[in-house]
């Protein structure tokens, strides 16, 4: 073996670290009632799942029927971490392909329901795994964070539905955004706060705050901007958000750099302006498609201040909106989507 292939290897290792993530068995029950419909007759792939030690397998698995489902496939990437979970052989790749009860066998009892071996190293790339994909309706998992942009590009290649935890911030990708503004991915509801909880593996280093150890020796950690990303609809999502404010210059100052005026909080968003309109990434949980539309953002959207103001008289960093402060120098905002009523009064 080469001194770079090790190299890699190594790397792959500490990555897939830093992404065992296990989904707690409610948060998957608290988002997954919200799709119901879109199941019967489907085929649903979980494809970074170790089926003996995922949730997702254990909801689908235990509501198989009553969801109507085709079929079950699960696939995992092969652990770091033998002897995890009761998992014996978890330094291998492994895959499931499950239809249904099997005579009232315990599903605990991954000999007997099915799991079989992977040839490589299970990693949703691969093409053990793309092949499964092919057969897959629909993909609910957590991937790896640390992989979401090429995560979602082959689901989006492969023109598959999904339903897939993230970091909420990876809707400011350049290459996540655009789903967004194009109505091809919008957040779930279940999670508004984004503050989650997953267990990790035995040896995962606990250095960060908001870990603990139960009574039983298991560890956990609480991951802050978490929340749920998809394409399956649910009728909350087309709700219309209450408009009550008026639009005045003085309220509704426009950025420096951008023709469109700041709304700080989405409960302020004028009811009467029919012009972009910046507004925190928050506004995507109100977000209806029958009442706005999207434009556009702060990285794609603003120009450079170098090109309007003297250095000095802002604060640098990325693309951002900025707004004049009345003397001569400029703030910066956080992130903003640029959306425009559909409907203004």
């Amino acid at each position: 073996m080469t001194i770079t292939t090790r190299n890699r290897d190594f790397q792959e290792a500490r990555r897939a670290k830093a992404d065992e993530f296990y989904t707690s068995l409610q948060d998957i029950e608290r988002e997954l009632k919200h799709y119901t419909p879109h199941f019967e007759g489907k085929v649903v792939y979980c494809n970074c799942d170790d089926p003996r030690a995922s949730n997702f397998f254990r909801f689908f698995a235990r509501n198989f029927e009553q969801l109507g489902l085709k079929k079950l496939i699960t696939t995992c990437y092969r652990s770091q971490y033998p002897n995890q979970f009761g998992r014996a052989d978890s330094d291998h790749a492994v895959y499931l392909e499950y239809t249904g009860d099997r005579n009232g066998t315990s599903l605990s009892d991954g000999e007997v329901i099915g799991i079989e071996p992977l040839s490589g190293d299970g990693d949703f790339r691969s093409a053990e795994s793309a092949q499964l994909l092919h057969q897959a309706d629909i993909v609910v998992t957590n991937p790896p964070f640390s992989l979401f942009r090429e995560y979602v590009a082959q689901l989006m290649e492969h023109q598959k539905q999904f339903l897939i935890l993230g970091n909420m911030n990876a809707l400011t990708y350049k290459e996540i955004f655009p789903h967004f503004q194009n109505d091809q991915m919008w957040y779930g509801p279940s999670i508004r706060s984004g503050d989650r909880e997953f267990r990790v593996p035995d040896d995962y280093p606990l250095t960060a705050a908001g870990t603990r150890v139960d009574n039983d020796g298991n560890k956990y950690v609480r991951v802050k901007g978490v929340r749920w990303f998809t394409n399956l609809d649910y009728p909350g999502r087309h709700d219309e958000l209450a408009l009550h404010r008026t639009y005045t210059p003085h309220a509704y100052p426009t950025y420096a750099n951008f023709d469109a005026i700041d709304v700080s909080k989405t409960m302020d968003i004028p009811v009467d302006y029919d012009g972009p309109m910046g507004v925190p990434i928050t506004f995507l949980d109100k977000y209806s498609p029958r009442q706005f539309d999207i434009l556009g953002s702060s990285k794609t959207l603003g120009r450079p201040m170098s090109k309007i103001a003297k250095k000095g008289t802002y604060q640098q960093g990325g693309p951002r909106f900025y707004l004049p402060n009345g003397d001569g120098t400029y703030r910066r905002m956080y992130d903003r989507i640029v959306i425009k009523n559909k409907q203004p009064a």
